[in-house]
């Protein structure tokens, strides 16, 4: 039996990657950081389509919470093969006008809490596993009052690379997923309806992306049909630019 982890799993791309992962044949720990009925939702959801699922709630930037989580998907399921980083956090502001105190949080939470989450992974998966961490196209599209934000993410994408080179011989692949406009409650929060419709204009598909649409990414790199990629940041944003 295949294991998956996702945190940030109680809630837009880490539950329709939770979702997505158990429907392809995956028992899955979903990691929430405080949201506990969601996360149950998500279980719930899973286990009545007849998978495995289980809540586990961490901070992904406490490595032994995080530590904690990987015990308890050993101890119900066996073992790890496929994580995904989908914990995040995304408070806008013009670089400016930033409260550092803001950016210490985006820090803890996107980098600090992706670079756990991916060292627990790196010590911890078995051969044929995989990483997949969660970035965002906002990296090149450079959108103002992203800059925060996008500093953490550019270091994850900063980090893939690496670690797939550091797990050379492992048979474990590390990416990163790079998301566009994407409806999620994260992204919608705080914009009204004109910049919405402008963003999802943007990509010539001219729609924002969903969370399941990211979610069939993150799972062709966590299975076995993605293994030979390896190391790349994959830009899912229906083609902006």
């Amino acid at each position: 039996m295949k294991v998956a982890i996702v945190t940030g799993g109680s809630r837009g791309i880490g539950r329709a990657s939770a979702i997505k992962l158990a429907a392809d044949g995956y028992a899955v720990v979903v990691g929430y950081a405080g949201n506990e009925k969601a996360a149950a939702e998500v279980v719930e959801h899973i286990t009545g389509a007849g998978g495995q699922a289980l809540a586990v709630q961490a901070d992904v930037a406490d490595e032994h919470q995080v530590a904690a989580m990987f015990d308890a998907a050993t101890e119900a399921f066996g073992g790890v093969d496929t994580v995904v980083n989908s914990a995040g956090r995304m408070p806008l502001s013009p670089i400016a006008e930033l409260d550092l105190d803001d950016l210490d949080a985006l820090y803890r939470t996107n980098m600090r809490g992706a670079f756990a989450v991916a060292r627990e992974a790196a010590r911890r998966l078995r051969p044929g596993g995989s990483i997949v961490l969660i970035s965002t196209s906002v990296v090149g599209l450079q959108f103002p009052t992203y800059g925060a934000y996008t500093a953490t993410k550019g270091a994850v994408e900063a980090m893939t690379l690496i670690l797939a080179r550091e797990l050379r011989g492992r048979d474990i692949t590390v990416n990163a997923v790079a998301p566009g406009p994407t409806a999620t409650d994260l992204f919608l929060d705080g914009k009204d309806e004109a910049t919405i419709e402008r963003l999802a204009k943007q990509p010539p598909l001219e729609r924002l992306g969903t969370p399941e649409d990211i979610a069939n990414v993150v799972a062709f790199l966590g299975g076995a049909a993605g293994h030979w990629v390896n190391g790349q940041i994959v830009r899912a944003n229906g083609g902006i630019i």
